[in-house]
């Protein structure tokens, strides 16, 4: 077995999820699939092949066929009998020289692996069609747009009114109860924007009535908070953005409630009240109680209550079910603290929860997606049985800041205690990336969000070095997952903490150049993903990691994308064989240059840069 090398990716043999390598998206219980090992010249020789299986925790090992060589790549195939709902497997190969390596979702290993980091098949419903295809746009409702109708509304007691044009205040109560009067008709009147840009999805966090600018302190989930024009405002913004191609999604907070929930407000002191198995108490008089981090404002759900299972999540009753019925017909539902719901102390209901809101959500309508928040390391709740992906930032958006942020930058670092990004190298980006991605069936991975940023982190741009926004988005657009936009980041915002990112839109700069430029930059990459079938579920491929570069590939039949993404100037060479017809590709866009030589071929990027090409689909033979 060949040493690893970064910068020698291509010589690596592989295998994913991918039509390209596994002979359906869809397996079922009993099903034979094909699955498929490419493996490189460069490699060394292979002389037999296995995959080997897991199934009820026993190993089994099926021998694959060597089915044909092109382009100086051996392809072999293996069948595997689907036996458990989330199938695992992995292959050995034996080397020409007597020796062994494993392959796996983690990549090349000389030692045996962890079945964690196994390849998986997974039997449960899929993920709506339109998962992988997907572009996500994030809305903050109090701070995206006002309408004419806000004007006339009166604030709550609890808010402290400023004007579209102030700053936002970053300490409290001002921080939660800063009260900007965004809209849901505000949303609707730029919905035009988000044509521009090419999104597919808008999520908008919660629109429930609470006591905070946030209202993740739900008082209630049977109506549209009237500070945002109620339930008919719902009604006719989902309406007009079905009408333009968008799906929108809400918010749910399942891990607690506000603390003037109706529920939480009729069983507080109240232990014979129906509603007191819906938290968790700390004493008799029910005065005390478990809440989100110790925030008072925001008690915890008991999930062993079957009361709270019928109101909230199971059935056509239910509010995960009202919401997604017509009149709202709402596309699905994104999970708040997701990581947490159901788990208190030695109870662990996590499962069951997010199985049941799954159900729930097939029954109504099948074609919705489900999202879990999960900011860590979420592979183990995230193995296709509920929630189709995550809001993470382990695999993607921190990985990313560390490669991409200028030195020594001070940053509370999504709540890691490091004081100041860490810095990272190209192989620490590739790496982070890779071991956290590892542990996701391939269809989680396409449905995981992809974001430089959110409503709780710092605005990427804050911290960036000059260059890196297109090769940062660029690479949200083009690694599997769906890319993310937090309302604003198109208009070059900046923020320092998850609060002071939550900025309204400063629509009054659209026109300016600066913030025009930077639309277009967006709406380009956008148009970029959504164009290219390869980016949508094609094979993911890595040819190329150094210090200040990283290459890969995008694969389908039909075509494949060829990515370069740089910090830094630098020149890669790739031998001849490594992608087909690379020597005619087309450039989609970027500066850096695809130059053909005698030995394959030479990408040089003039400096940060973020260059995709065209190359035609990958030819497999038919064994």
């Amino acid at each position: 077995m060949r040493p690893q090398s970064y910068a020698e990716l291509y010589a690596e043999p592989h295998h994913d999820g991918s039509p390209l390598y596994v002979s359906t998206q869809t397996p079922a219980l009993g099903d034979r699939v094909r699955v498929r090992v490419r493996v490189p010249r460069q490699f060394g020789t292979v002389v037999a092949v296995y995959a080997r299986s897991n199934p009820d925790r026993e190993p089994r090992f099926s021998v694959a066929r060597l089915f044909g060589t092109v382009d100086d790549a051996q392809w072999w195939e293996a069948e595997v009998l689907v036996e458990n709902p989330v199938h695992g497997y992995r292959f050995l190969l034996t080397l020409g020289d007597g020796g062994h390596a494993w392959l796996n979702a983690s990549g090349v290993h000389s030692i045996e692996t962890l079945d964690s980091e196994d390849f998986k098949l997974v039997t449960y419903a899929p993920p709506p069609e339109w998962a992988r295809s997907t572009v996500m746009y994030q809305v903050f409702p109090d701070r995206f747009g006002r309408s004419a109708a806000a004007d006339e509304r009166e604030a709550p007691a609890w808010a402290i009114p400023a004007d579209w044009s102030d700053d936002v205040d970053r300490d409290q109560p001002g921080r939660s109860h800063q009260f900007f009067g965004g809209d849901l008709d505000g949303v609707i009147e730029h919905l035009d924007h988000l044509i521009r840009l090419g999104v597919t999805l808008l999520y908008l966090t919660p629109v429930f009535p609470g006591a905070s600018n946030h209202r993740y302190d739900a008082a209630s989930f049977t109506e549209v908070d009237p500070l945002l024009g109620g339930n008919e405002a719902l009604v006719r913004l989902v309406g007009a953005a079905h009408a333009r191609g968008l799906r929108v999604i809400g918010d749910l907070t399942t891990n607690h409630s506000g603390d003037r929930h109706e529920w939480f407000r009729a069983a507080h002191r109240t232990p014979k009240a129906p509603e007191s198995a819906f938290y968790y108490w700390l004493d008799d008089e029910q005065q005390d109680y478990a809440s989100w981090l110790g925030a008072r404002s925001l008690p915890k759900f008991n999930w062993a209550s079957a009361e709270l299972r019928r109101r909230f999540i199971e059935g056509p009753d239910s509010v995960v079910a009202h919401w997604l019925e017509p009149p709202y017909s709402l596309d699905g539902w994104r999970i708040d603290v997701a990581n947490m719901t159901g788990r208190m102390l030695g109870d662990d209901l996590n499962a069951e929860v997010r199985q049941t809101i799954r159900r729930t959500m097939i029954d109504v309508n099948p074609d919705t997606i489900l999202l879990g928040e999960s900011t860590n390391d979420a592979a183990s709740d995230f193995q296709g049985d509920a929630w189709h992906g995550a809001m993470t930032y382990t695999h993607f958006t921190r990985p990313l800041w560390g490669w991409l942020s200028k030195p020594n930058s001070p940053s509370s670092f999504f709540g890691l205690p490091y004081g100041t990004i860490p810095q990272y190298t190209g192989p620490q980006f590739f790496e982070a990336h890779r071991r956290f991605a590892a542990g996701f069936p391939w269809r989680t991975r396409l449905a995981t969000m992809n974001a430089l940023d959110t409503h709780d982190t710092p605005r990427f741009r804050t911290h960036a070095l000059g260059g890196a926004v297109p090769v940062a988005f660029g690479l949200s657009v083009t690694l599997p997952g769906i890319p993310v936009v937090f309302a604003g980041d198109e208009f070059g915002l900046m923020g320092d903490d998850g609060e002071h990112s939550r900025t309204p839109m400063p629509w009054a700069s659209t026109g300016e150049p600066a913030v025009a430029e930077t639309i277009d930059l967006y709406a380009a990459l956008i148009h970029l993903r959504t164009g290219h079938p390869a980016l949508n579920g094609g094979s993911m491929r890595w040819l190329h990691v150094d210090d200040d570069v990283l290459v890969f590939v995008r694969e389908t039949a039909d075509e494949s994308v060829l990515v370069l993404a740089a910090r830094a100037s630098g020149a890669v060479s790739l031998p001849a064989g490594t992608l087909a017809g690379a020597v005619a590709a087309t450039r989609l866009i970027g500066d850096a240059e695809l130059i053909g030589t005698a030995a394959g071929i030479r990408l040089e990027a003039p400096g940060p840069s973020f260059t995709a090409w065209a190359l035609p689909g990958v030819l497999v033979p038919v064994g």
